[in-house]
């Protein structure tokens, strides 16, 4: 009988905090519905064709210039309209596969940036970034990854000269740490469609 009131007695005194608790948590509860700098990215979505220009490394590439490479890439609204989900692909000259990325984007409202983890397909390697969209540009930096050689690496990107029909990005790498960077690819993007197909 003691043991019965005891617990009798417990519930009932633990029944204001599970209500306050459960009004708290409706309190804290995230907002469901995406504010508008979470369009900030809309300008990818669609089917754009590339022209790629890696920087020229190595002695033959100096001489003669980089190789162009070529690609697509597709993006299109996920995430109940916080974010998109991007196909990025790169192919040499004669169509030979060479980088092939999946991205997943989405705008942190607490920080007011963008967050994006990426896997590199071919390589089954992930990497994250921060970006935020400032005067007509979406400038992005990446966190410490890892090259095809194994080495650490930094990247910071930059989307600009933004249209309805076209972008421009570039990238940069430092392997030390963000002390100096290099270029690294420059991509000229023109639409060839306002949606993509996944």
């Amino acid at each position: 009988m003691l043991v019965r009131t005891a617990v009798v007695l417990v519930l009932v005194a633990c029944i204001p905090t599970l209500a306050v608790a459960q009004h708290d948590a409706a309190a804290m509860a995230p907002s469901t519905v995406a504010p508008r700098e979470a369009a900030q990215f809309d300008f990818l979505v669609g089917h754009w064709e590339l022209t790629i220009t890696p920087a020229a490394v190595g002695l033959a590439a100096r001489i003669h210039g980089a190789p162009k490479m070529l690609g697509t890439w597709k993006a299109w609204r996920a995430l109940d309209g916080w974010g998109i989900e991007d196909e990025l692909r790169i192919t040499d000259a004669s169509g030979n596969p060479r980088a092939f990325s999946h991205a997943v984007r989405t705008f942190r409202a607490a920080t007011r940036k963008w967050v994006t983890s990426s896997l590199d397909v071919y390589r089954s390697t992930f990497s994250s970034s921060v970006a935020e969209f400032r005067n007509g540009e979406m400038t992005v930096n990446g966190s410490r990854s890892i090259d095809r050689d194994g080495k650490p690496v930094m990247t910071r990107s930059r989307y600009f000269d933004i249209t309805a029909t076209s972008f421009r990005f570039t990238q940069q790498r430092s392997s030390d740490n963000g002390q100096t960077w290099t270029d690294n690819l420059k991509i000229e993007a023109r639409r060839v469609a306002a949606s993509a197909p996944r």
